[in-house]
Formats: C-alpha cells, structure tokens, sequence
C-alpha cells in the first residue's frame, strides 16, 4: 500500500502542478503605468508603451500626486489636449483602469497644461487571446479598404460594461481542473 499512496501522491503533485502552469497564461497583466515614475510631468509615455502588448482584461494602474488626474478622452480631445470633456475622471491619487474593450484608449491628466507637458497616453488594446470567436475580433490588415479607427477606439458611455472575457480567460484553468479532478476521481475508484 505504500507504493500504492506515493504513487498517488506523485498523481496529485503532477496534477497541481499542471493546473497551476495552464493558470499562469490566462491571467491578465496589471501594467503601473509609467513604472517608478507613476503618472507625472516629464515621463516619455510612448516609449513606456513600447514593447508592451494591452490585451482586453489587462488594468492600468495610476500612481500620482493630488496635483494631478486620470481623464479618459476621446482621440480628438487626447490630440488636441481638451479637458471638461472626459469620458471617466478619477484624482485619488491611485487610478486602477480595468482595460475592458480592443481599440485605443486615450489618457490625459486634466490639469490645465499638463497634457501639453506630456500627461497623455495612448495605449492600443487588442482582444484577448483566448476571445472564443477566434479570427472574427481582430481586423485584418486590408490594403483596399482600411476601417476607420474610431469604429472600436469609442468606449461605452460609463464603465459599467460587464468584462466579457473572464470567462474566455478561464477556460484553460477549468479545463485542467476538471481534467485533474476527473483523474483524481479515477484514482479514488481504482
């Protein structure tokens, strides 16, 4: 019976161990924006976007002084540096932005000038990997006809969209589960 129950416990530990690692691709990333420097004057935030991939369910954290807010903006405010239009406003001085829709979303601190001294982000998300449509959520590169950025940049008005993809992003995670379980199960019978 010893080698009955290492033999199990060895099942167990493959197990968990396989759950845990189809787990770990499927979370989404929370990116502080900006890194050390937070959301301040004087921070090159199109290279802080460089390089990095925002995917529908990743989060933006702001971290500022009171002098300063988080405004999301429409492209044209975002260019133009026009504040009183925003879509959200926070000044909590700590601003968690749950990235829920594939397009550009537009950021700018709502300070009169500061916009101007480089408090904007631009930051283009795409559908999450594991979207269940597949192909259909991201627009093929067309040389014919371009579709207009505006078609998927305009989030909703408000934020209380529900986040679609926690259950796209999950299914790895389940999938292992009820596969671990079911052999678990197995185990228990036999």
């Amino acid at each position: 019976t010893h080698t009955h129950t290492m033999a199990n416990s060895g099942a167990v530990f493959l197990c968990l161990i396989f759950t845990l690692c189809a787990a770990v691709p499927s979370l989404a990333t929370v990116y502080t924006v900006g890194d050390s420097a937070g959301w301040a004057l004087s921070v090159d935030y199109t290279t802080w976007t460089s390089g990095k991939t925002f995917s529908v369910g990743d989060s933006l954290v702001f971290n500022y002084g009171s002098s300063h807010t988080v405004d999301e903006v429409s492209a044209s405010d975002y260019s133009s540096c026009t504040v009183g239009n925003s879509i959200s406003t926070d000044n909590t001085g700590s601003t968690t932005i749950p990235l829920k829709t594939a397009g550009t979303h537009y950021f700018i601190c709502g300070v009169i000038g500061h916009c101007g001294g480089g408090m904007k982000l631009s930051v283009p998300v795409t559908a999450a990997a594991t979207s269940p449509s597949g192909s259909s959520t991201t627009p093929p590169s067309s040389t014919t006809s371009p579709a207009p950025p505006s078609t998927t940049t305009t989030p909703p008005s408000g934020t209380t969209a529900p986040q679609s993809s926690s259950s796209g992003t999950l299914s790895p995670f389940l999938a292992a589960l009820f596969a671990c379980v079911a052999f678990l199960f197995k185990l228990v019978i036999s």
